[in-house]
């Protein structure tokens, strides 16, 4: 039987990722309630800096955000089944759907379900966010810092632009204060690395595996840079996908909880069966656990160092407004039907903020309420 720690961290994980509805802000929210609020495993500093740490490198943010607190909660091999954990309810609720879509044709309708669900989600980033906000913003430099990437990112500057510029900032303003040479004491370096798309005609399982690992490995961004992403690849350049097919399986992404990346396994299982899910699903998510790898123990190793943390200052204020440019279209979807939406919102947040109720728990609850609804 595996020890405590990784029998919690597999129990978090596959409760998430059967009901972490809304993408990574939402996912982001839940895992604070969970992890910060109702275990205390860490910090909502330490929670901070590892979504700031997520955002720098490519792949599903959120997801590599639970394999740093499975990391930094039970080392290698917490990493490996945080991550795992949280992918595999999305995965199999994904895989249902691209079998009953070759099927039909159609994807199921889940508006009223839906409906339901976007308010809960939405006050449960609301509290998130709230209860960040002390924590990101400690100055008028992080609040500085804060209200800048919320602009930039209204005005479409990206995210990773954003994100490292504020990072400088904050950086350079220490080593100001503390009376050195910024210019002296910045280094590193860029590794690039390439994984070459599929040459084959029609679809195989190693065409399949080096599309998915190339998308997992460059791409930041919402599952709508996903969309666009693989357009490139499997409509345009392969032909092994149509446009109206393409725009299901991201469909399918976005109306399942968990990772939008499991958008893989619907394209995959449409492709080549049983296999092709596996493959590329397993293609997607692999240079996510590599990247994660390499940066979750550097991070645990310089974290308390003052240039480190000074540049995290940044990081984290600017990821808190990146968080904050995502909820406002999640809110206008939460509120698009008011007699719905906003009593629930509000039912919610009573909920999570006075009687500590799981979001889990309120999500099931909302879609029920959504279905209900619906069909009245």
């Amino acid at each position: 039987m595996p020890p405590a720690p990784l029998r919690e961290l597999a129990a978090l994980g596959l409760r998430l990722g059967a009901t972490a509805f809304g993408g990574p802000a939402a996912h982001v929210a839940m895992m604070e309630d969970e992890v910060v609020r109702r275990r205390g495993w860490i910090s909502r500093e330490r929670f901070l800096d590892l979504v700031s740490a997520a955002g720098m490198i490519p792949g599903p943010n959120s997801t590599e955000l639970a394999m740093h607190i499975g990391y930094l909660r039970a080392g290698w091999r917490g990493l490996v089944i945080a991550g795992v954990s949280f992918i595999l309810p999305a995965m199999a609720i994904t895989w249902v759907l691209a079998w009953g879509y070759q099927r039909s044709g159609t994807l199921p309708t889940l508006g009223g379900v839906l409906a339901g669900i976007k308010p809960v989600v939405f006050a449960v980033v609301l509290h998130a966010l709230w209860g960040l906000r002390a924590t990101a913003i400690r100055s008028a430099m992080t609040l500085a810092v804060a209200a800048a990437a919320l602009i930039a990112a209204w005005l479409g500057v990206h995210e990773l632009v954003i994100l490292a510029v504020a990072a400088l900032v904050t950086w350079t303003d220490r080593r100001v204060i503390a009376g050195g040479d910024p210019l002296a004491h910045l280094s590193g370096a860029l590794v690039p690395f390439a994984i070459g798309g599929a040459s084959d005609p029609l679809p195989t399982l190693s065409g399949i595996l080096a599309v998915f690992a190339k998308a997992g490995a460059f791409l930041f961004g919402s599952g709508y840079v996903l969309l666009a992403f693989l357009r490139n690849d499997l409509v345009a350049r392969l032909g092994w996908f149509t446009e109206s097919q393409l725009l299901d399986a991201i469909a399918a992404g976005q109306m399942t909880p968990g990772p939008v990346f499991t958008t893989a396994t619907f394209i995959g299982y449409l492709l080549a069966g049983h296999a092709g899910a596996v493959v590329a699903t397993v293609g997607i998510f692999l240079p996510a656990f590599v990247f994660v790898a390499l940066t979750a123990p550097m991070l645990e190793r310089y974290v308390a160092h003052p240039d480190v943390r000074a540049a995290l200052r940044g990081l984290n204020a600017a990821s808190l407004a990146l968080i904050l440019t995502v909820t406002l279209p999640l809110g206008r979807a939460a509120l698009g039907t008011p007699l719905l939406g906003v009593p629930l919102t509000l039912l919610s947040l009573v909920a999570i903020a006075r009687w500590r109720v799981n979001a889990g728990w309120l999500v099931l609850g909302g879609g029920a309420i959504g279905w209900v609804a619906s069909t009245l």
